[in-house]
């Protein structure tokens, strides 16, 4: 439903109206059933077990095995199954149980691809981010939607990405250019190039998981109403349009009973060298209220010299900076500095580790139940000055 509240823009004016009105209506509706239901891991087994029940044994630690079974390679230079990646994610199986592996040989892919809902438990492995690249060049125009811009799109749950890049070379110039859409659940990232301008990451629904990924852009370069968590992540501001301020983030939470969220943890927030010559005439936020709840955490991050002293922007004035949630804990570096941070009665600075641990990888998307099996290398709290894991 957010998808197509986003996105009818350019509609018949009446007709939108009653479109937003009807959608609004449901939503409600569906919203207020989901209050008084506590949220769960769906089709996790039951809270003793530490796996879902419908992973192989064999997918545990699957990142951390050097001879991992590959079903299907694509090369550019014509040694694999296919020269496309498209054509491989087209021959893999509809609501597999088990893991698909996607070996992707070095070179540069240039296409648009798209995982369906019905594509479970992919696995799509690179030769390194340097090596292995996707790329795009589609930006929003009057016929294609920001949603529909993605240089890679993934929709079927329990996908993971390793060593490689998605990227979308549209530039500054051409607004709003997606590099990767991810709408899958329980679905992680792991050491992936996620390079752009504007909009560059649609972390649009679900719990997701970033780890030593490098992310590039400018205006909202990631967004999305997803549940997500980003862990020791390269996150570098470029240069942009002139007079352009750049903005980290900008979280779509829309409900108040939402629980969806950006925590960036142990992340290094910095300019891209072509910010570099341009710092004191480019201004860079923290992020800023994409919707009326949109929460975002900062913690145990190195912010660099970029980040302006007020840390976040407003949207449009005074419009939902006392229904959102913003969060700074434990950061460090000169764009840390809190004294002139903006005083709106949404954000917050924490002390106290306890109430900051709802934002870790174990409470906010239950990444002990999943992550394990990935192989993936994650914190799942976080440690106090006493050594103490919280």
């Amino acid at each position: 439903m957010d998808t197509c509240m986003n996105e009818i823009g350019g509609t018949d004016d009446l007709l939108m109206s009653q479109i937003l009105t009807n959608i609004n209506n449901v939503t409600s509706l569906v919203n207020n059933l989901l209050s008084k239901v506590n949220p769960s891991l769906g089709h996790l087994s039951t809270k003793h077990d530490k796996f879902p029940s419908w992973v192989e044994q064999s997918d545990r630690n699957l990142l951390q095995i050097s001879n991992i079974t590959v079903d299907v390679v694509v090369a550019a230079d014509g040694s694999g199954n296919y020269t496309k990646v498209m054509d491989a994610v087209n021959v893999a199986p509809e609501y597999s149980m088990k893991r698909f592996v996607v070996l992707v040989r070095k070179g540069n892919y240039t296409e648009n691809v798209v995982i369906s809902k019905r594509k479970w438990n992919l696995m799509m492995i690179g030769e390194g981010m340097d090596a292995t690249i996707i790329t795009g060049e589609s930006f929003k125009t009057q016929n294609v939607s920001t949603y529909g811009t993605a240089t890679f799109a993934v929709n079927g749950r329990g996908f993971i990405g390793k060593d490689i890049t998605f990227s979308n070379t549209a530039g500054p110039e051409k607004n709003q250019s997606v590099a990767l859409r991810s709408d899958s659940d329980l679905s992680v990232f792991y050491r992936c190039g996620i390079f752009g301008y504007q909009d560059t990451l649609y972390a649009h629904t679900m719990r997701q998981f970033y780890r030593e990924c490098t992310i590039t852009g400018t205006v909202d370069f990631i967004f999305g109403n997803a549940t997500a968590v980003f862990q020791n992540c390269q996150i570098l501001a470029r240069k942009g349009n002139p007079n352009q301020k750049n903005t980290i983030t900008a979280q779509g939470a829309r409900y108040p009973n939402q629980t969806s969220c950006f925590s960036i943890q142990s992340c290094n927030i910095s300019a891209d060298n072509d910010l570099i010559p341009f710092l004191n005439s480019t201004e860079t936020y923290l992020g800023r209220p994409w919707q009326p709840y949109s929460k975002t955490v900062f913690m145990q991050s190195y912010l660099g010299d970029l980040v302006n002293p007020k840390g976040w922007l407003e949207w449009n004035g005074t419009q939902y900076l006392d229904t959102l949630s913003y969060v700074e804990y434990n950061n460090t570096g000169p764009g840390a500095a809190l004294d002139n941070r903006v005083q709106w009665p949404g954000y917050h600075v924490l002390k106290d580790p306890s109430q900051a641990s709802m934002y870790t990888v174990a409470q906010l998307i239950h990444g002990d139940l999943w992550l394990p099996l990935t192989g993936v290398n994650f914190t799942s709290g976080f440690v106090v000055s006493n050594n103490a894991k919280v």
